[in-house]
């Protein structure tokens, strides 16, 4: 069985990338990892894919088509265009719908299987002590602090863990990104730099051409 400390590290870790990647985003990767499977949902997304492109290729040409010199066929063209796109508009209708209910039930998932489950793990395991700090390294007050709610004094509780587990992510989740930022504006900045001199040295290259 794995340690506590290491799941409760890992489903911060968890709920802070969820947070961060945004559950839109992680909803419209499930959605296409989904429509991937050999479903019905997968049949009408084809169907849709299948149903834009003929509008798309209709309309091109009916764009292509007079509507004065050839009218036979731009009115063939028209009556073929709109029940194409009526067919799509349907289709994208059921899709939009179904993929709400899609999104609501991942959104209820995702969140049984992280906040949810962090929940039940801290109140089922309130009690239990995560680890022991030496006799008389803090206050006693301290202690009482770092047990709550209801570990031993002297320990550490699942609740204190999680909180510290959800702070260093944070702080470490921001160094990265600044560690970033800070990287790419000075790739940035030295590119700027490398441009100018390479354009002098051009122009005094062009100049002693003209010398010689």
């Amino acid at each position: 069985m794995p340690s506590l400390l290491l799941v409760v590290f890992i489903l911060q870790l968890v709920i802070h990338l969820i947070n961060t990647v945004g559950a839109g985003a992680i909803n419209n990767l499930l959605w296409v990892l989904y429509s991937q499977l050999p479903t019905s949902t997968s049949t009408d997304v084809r169907r849709q894919t299948e149903l834009q492109r003929e509008v798309l290729r209709l309309k091109r040409e009916m764009n292509a088509t007079s509507s004065q010199d050839e009218f036979a066929k731009w009115a063939k063209l028209r009556r073929q265009h709109d029940k194409t796109l009526a067919e799509y508009e349907q289709e994208t209708q059921s899709l939009q719908a179904f993929k709400a209910q899609f999104d609501s039930a991942m959104g209820v998932l995702r969140w049984l299987g992280t906040n949810g489950l962090r929940m039940f793990i801290q109140f089922w395991f309130s009690k239990q002590p995560l680890f022991w700090l030496p006799r008389g390294w803090v206050p006693g007050y301290i202690e009482w602090i770092l047990a709550f709610p209801r570990a031993p004094t002297g320990s550490i509780s699942i609740q204190v863990w999680g909180i510290a587990c959800a702070s260093a992510i944070s702080i470490v989740s921001a160094s990265i990104v600044a560690t970033w930022m800070l990287l790419m504006e000075q790739k940035g900045a030295n590119k700027d730099k490398g441009e100018p001199m390479n354009m002098e040295a051009r122009e005094g290259q062009g100049g002693e051409k003209k010398e010689l």
